[in-house]
């Protein structure tokens, strides 16, 4: 014979759960849509949600004195050129490409692509971000872009920031199949613009290709694994390297964001700033340098982040 055993909650955690299953099922319930007006999404991973996550607004600022423009990132103009050409293309309708921006931090590859929408937003662009576990959301994001009406009048940039796999991680199929969208019109709507420190997203170990040299392997076409290796970078049709900056670039940078960032945090009630900055171009590349080498680079973050420190410092100083 069979027992039963009935357990009593309490009411206050029978509440909770109501109100938890209630939430879930409410939110199961909505099909992933898409706002035009909006200007930038990030992708939240939800495991209540029959999606998988949702969209979330990010607020940016496109016009203000926090916004990124294009003509802040410096050093980077043959980079940022044929960026700007790819996205007028696309957003013109006509043909272009997927890019992969890769090369040293801080080289201002977020920068460039946070710095279109400033530059495009009035045009039609509009910004996705995805990070790199989520990347199995792409399908309902494109099928969600896909479902647009025409009459939108708007494009979607899918940004992938620090994009790399290592060889058990299955998710960069989910890149691999929209990167493949070419072959449909769902490319006329979505591109997917990504970053990474390595040209190659998966790696390729020196291990495979011995083995395959010396006959040490159990595949029937070895080759096909290297290959693998390589053809998700080979999706992208566009691929720009971001290098090291020169000592001199790096300086003219620490200058840009000093002057900026004092017309900004040290003028006075008529907006003149309370410095004398064209006597002090020694001292800032000096201090510049400095910075640099403790932080162990020269970058265009690096420079950024110096300018605010030494404009910081100058500040209290005018404070008392």
């Amino acid at each position: 014979m069979q027992h039963t055993h009935n357990i009593t909650l309490p009411e206050q955690t029978l509440a909770l759960l109501n109100t938890y299953l209630s939430q879930a099922i409410s939110h199961a319930g909505k099909p992933l849509t898409i706002d035009p007006a909006v200007l930038a999404y990030r992708w939240v991973a939800d495991a209540s949600n029959i999606n998988g996550g949702h969209l979330e607004p990010i607020t940016m600022d496109i016009t203000g004195a926090t916004a990124i423009q294009l003509s802040d990132l410096l050093g980077i103009e043959r980079q940022k050129q044929r960026l700007i050409n790819n996205t007028r293309q696309f957003l013109q309708g006509l043909p272009a490409n997927h890019v992969l921006m890769t090369g040293t931090r801080g080289g201002g590859k977020s920068s460039l692509v946070r710095a279109l929408l400033s530059q495009f937003a009035t045009d039609g662009l509009r910004l996705i971000e995805v990070a790199r576990m989520d990347l199995s959301a792409l399908d309902k994001i494109r099928q969600a872009v896909s479902a647009l009406p025409e009459h939108a009048n708007v494009r979607y940039v899918v940004y992938c920031d620090d994009l790399a796999f290592d060889k058990q991680d299955e998710s960069y199929r989910a890149l691999k199949s929209v990167l493949d969208g070419s072959l449909s019109s769902e490319q006329d709507k979505l591109l997917v613009y990504a970053t990474s420190n390595r040209r190659h997203l998966l790696p390729q170990l020196m291990k495979d290709n011995r083995d395959i040299y010396n006959g040490q392997t159990d595949e029937v076409n070895p080759y096909e694994t290297i290959d693998e290796t390589v053809s998700l970078s080979d999706r992208f049709g566009i691929w720009l390297s971001f290098q090291p900056m020169t000592q001199d670039t790096y300086v003219s940078i620490a200058r840009y964001y000093v002057h900026k960032l004092s017309n900004s945090h040290l003028s006075d009630s008529r907006g003149a700033t309370t410095i004398n900055l064209a006597n002090m171009n020694e001292e800032i590349t000096n201090n510049a340098i400095r910075f640099a080498s403790e932080r162990g680079g020269r970058s265009g973050r690096v420079a950024y982040q110096f300018a605010r420190d030494w404009v910081g410092k100058i500040g209290l100083t005018q404070l008392g």
